[in-house]
């Protein structure tokens, strides 16, 4: 390297550190820029990766495990809570028109930097984490440097993260990771996009030297129990597109997800003596076991990939005289996931001429619909995403969502929302964990975004 390019990166090095240690808000745009600008992808990650990683492990601390039992929105407490925190922090770090509104959204935006006006972006994620396993008192742990091999979670209860079975670990050999410490969930769905998005803003703060136009950004309660965008206003928002920050692995981008549907089925018994229930007891519980046992064995969650759907009991509870089996139905295609709708119905018939008419009552709600039909139109943003992917460095993976997310019914609902990786791994459970250079990686990508839209001319919000 030639001594002035060396002096010109180092001092553009001191100066970034410099705003890193005491939130100078510095104009980088004399001696030293360029070369910083030419090489700045370690430097993204040195800094970012800091930041981000600091977040979400304050983050994660927040119990905002959603209710869907609750029937308030946000549904729980911890959520309103996490929800004042991030306004307060997106103030701090200079967004503008930051609001938490009376449903427990979070709104801000990052005003443009450019005068000609542009496509109006937006980043969504979500401040709920699943109510499948505990949230409360969650006590992350950093392996700095994953050796290969299991990871032992809790050591007492020999709770341990197995590299056999989640093979995948083996791909971040030599990188930081953060585990839970096997008695909750880590919260990296979906923290980690919180904490990268805020990150990324911040960023852009601080770099006003990145051109770009206005970008809109919102967190949301509530989508782990299927009501994330229930209120969630697409004007007032003000964005032309999306991308929801909820992905899954590093290089994730997706744009279709299943057609979703919830049933719920109550049995009716009658409970009678056991002494003398001969040809008089109907033990509800029994006929519920029975009823599940129709289902097909191959078309379950723990059975299915790729493109499959399948049938999911996610709750049994019941007594003799009444119970009660709650599932869930996903399909990739509409018309596969009404053909499950209408089998439950076939069996529920079933059971009532076995048992008598009205044992078994069935209740059906459609959730969310595949968002690919809403995407294709306007193909260009997955584009956006796909580039900005691979000019991070990052493989690209294209893959269906097995599950759903805010995006998907954002999408129905006017504004288009692709899906992005946040960079976790096996969510809603004890053996989550995030790799942290997924996470900067993650940073960098949405950056790379915004610059990217802010090249887009013609119509938008204004």
């Amino acid at each position: 390297m030639e001594a002035t390019s060396w002096r010109n990166f180092c001092y553009g090095l001191i100066l970034l550190i410099l705003q890193e240690i005491f939130d100078f808000k510095l104009h980088i745009n004399d001696i030293g820029y360029q070369f910083i600008r030419s090489n700045q992808d370690s430097i993204k990650l040195l800094t970012m990766e800091n930041k981000v990683i600091e977040r979400f492990l304050r983050y994660v601390r927040y119990n905002t495990c959603s209710d869907s039992a609750s029937g308030t929105t946000p549904s729980t407490a911890g959520q309103l809570e996490f929800a004042g925190a991030l306004a307060d922090e997106l103030k701090y770090i200079g967004l503008q028109d930051v609001e938490v509104d009376k449903f427990g959204y979070v709104n801000a935006t990052l005003p443009a930097n450019i005068e000609d006006q542009t496509s109006v972006v937006g980043f969504v994620a979500h401040m709920d984490t699943s109510p499948d396993f505990t949230g409360a008192n969650v006590s992350p742990r950093l392996i700095e440097s994953y050796p290969g091999g299991d990871i032992i979670l809790d050591e007492a209860e020999n709770i341990v993260l197995s590299s056999k079975i989640f093979p995948e670990l083996n791909a971040y050999i030599g990188q930081q990771l953060i585990v839970t410490n096997g008695k909750t969930l880590l919260g990296a769905d979906d923290k980690a996009g919180v904490a990268e998005i805020v990150s990324a803003m911040e960023y852009l703060v601080s770099h006003p030297a990145i051109k770009h136009g206005r970008v809109k950004i919102a967190f949301t309660p509530d989508e782990e129990i299927g009501e994330g965008a229930d209120h969630f206003n697409i004007e007032k928002f003000g964005a032309d597109f999306a991308y929801t920050i909820d992905g899954g692995e590093l290089g994730e981008l997706e744009y279709e997800n299943f057609n979703a549907a919830g049933a719920k089925i109550v049995i009716h018994g009658s409970s009678v003596h056991p002494g003398y229930a001969k040809d008089k007891m109907k033990n509800a519980i029994l006929i519920a076991n029975q009823l599940i046992a129709m289902l097909p064995a191959n078309e379950a969650p723990e059975h299915t990939g790729g493109y499959e759907g399948f049938y999911h009991v996610v709750r049994l509870n019941g007594s003799v005289e009444q119970a009660e089996i709650e599932f869930i139905l996903r399909d990739f295609t509409l018309e596969g996931n009404n053909k499950r709708k209408e089998f439950l119905q076939t069996i529920v018939k079933l059971i009532n001429s076995e048992f008598g008419d009205k044992t078994a009552e069935l209740a059906l709600k459609d959730q969310y619909f595949n968002m690919r039909e809403k995407i294709e139109p306007v193909k260009y943003i997955v584009d956006i995403a796909a580039e900005a992917i691979y000019e991070s460095g990052v493989q690209l993976k294209i893959v269906p969502i097995r599950g759903g997310t805010d995006g998907a019914r954002l999408s129905y609902m006017g504004l288009p929302c692709p899906n992005i990786f946040a960079g976790g791994h096996n969510f809603h459970g004890k053996f989550e964990y995030i790799p942290t250079p997924s996470m900067a990686k993650a940073c960098e990508v949405i950056v790379k975004i915004v610059e990217k839209v802010g090249l887009l001319k013609g119509n938008s919000h204004n």
